[in-house]
């Protein structure tokens, strides 16, 4: 969610910085490439007010909540200024935020929501009515996470340092398109095949992982993307996977056969990043791929990488850049 991707205290034309007293400056005409507002102290009221107004022209843009140093913002309460907002975000609030009960002043057709972790586990029923939200990214929030399987137009849910000893949680899911499991030490991945229509499958430093066998079922997913999972040694058969296009491999250190890669029949772009471990030789296997279009090596030195691409024999990928979370909404 934003808090992964967003610096602190500067401006973006992607991120517009707010704090009280508003400046006209501020409020200036948001750049089309801004997706967010975002304050780190609590606003007066009047300030409030004139934000909601402001931000309504701009109802794709999320309004985030972060930080809170000064220990200011401690409830969501001021949401009561936002009847209409239906993108926000609470993060990086560890030690002032002590409720969300202030989600209930949104509207009931908010499509995104995003909750950090706090010091205090925070309950997730308030999310409940939210019976049309499309995106949802929750940080270390497991009290009453439940009620993640009432809210069944989901399409894009990262769930961040949460272990859950299964999916079943996920399983009405029905719409769900992208998920991101990250930190945490959720190892049983068997029920995957049957959440959704995944298209966006992240897995990302999950503690404890080795198994991924049940991606093999994911006939939908187009977008790969695992790094950092330590004990996993083997990559699943993707025969079965015949819309996957893109592959991210990033410091997957366990990972030295890159064989069953070519089992997927339509994949075209692969990056073996942070890969040190591997040699030249071990990517080079992926030139015997048929329908392989890009190979974005990172071995750890210049030498190792140009010896992959004159193994490949496709070009390398410069300027590809892993996904920005998840890209579906």
């Amino acid at each position: 969610m934003v808090a992964e991707t967003l610096a602190l205290g500067r401006d973006y034309p992607f991120i517009r910085n707010i704090e009280s007293p508003l400046t006209r400056d501020m409020l200036r005409p948001l750049d089309p490439s801004c997706h967010t507002v975002q304050f780190s102290q609590a606003l007066t009221e009047s300030d409030y007010r004139t934000l909601s107004d402001w931000i309504g022209q701009y109802p794709s843009v999320t309004l985030r909540a972060y930080g809170s140093y000064d220990g200011s913002i401690r409830d969501l309460d001021f949401l009561r200024f936002f009847p209409s907002l239906h993108k926000f975000s609470a993060d990086a609030l560890y030690h002032s935020l002590e409720s969300i009960e202030g989600l209930g002043h949104l509207p009931e057709s908010a499509t995104l929501l995003g909750l950090g972790r706090t010091k205090k586990k925070l309950s997730l029923k308030p999310l409940a009515r939210f019976t049309g939200l499309r995106r949802l990214y929750l940080e270390g929030q497991t009290k009453d996470i439940d009620v993640i399987s009432d809210l069944t137009s989901l399409r894009n849910l990262t769930l961040r340092s949460i272990t859950l000893p299964d999916l079943t949680v996920l399983q009405p899911l029905t719409q769900l398109r992208a998920l991101g499991l990250k930190l945490g030490g959720t190892r049983d991945l068997t029920l995957l095949p049957a959440i959704g229509q995944l298209d966006y499958l992240e897995l990302w430093m999950v503690r404890g992982l080795h198994d991924l066998s049940s991606i093999a079922g994911l006939e939908d997913l187009t977008y790969l993307f695992l790094q950092s999972l330590k004990q996993v040694t083997k990559l699943p058969d993707f025969s079965r996977l015949t819309k996957l296009q893109t592959v991210w491999l990033e410091n997957m250190k366990g990972l030295t056969d890159l064989s069953p890669l070519l089992t997927a029949p339509a994949l075209q772009k692969i990056a073996v990043v942070d890969m040190a471990h591997l040699h030249p030789e071990d990517v080079g296997i992926l030139a015997k791929h048929p329908a392989l279009q890009q190979v974005l090596p990172g071995l750890g030195s210049n030498r190792k990488n140009e010896a992959v691409r004159k193994l490949v024999g496709v070009p390398s990928g410069e300027g590809w850049s892993k996904p920005d979370n998840l890209q579906v909404d």
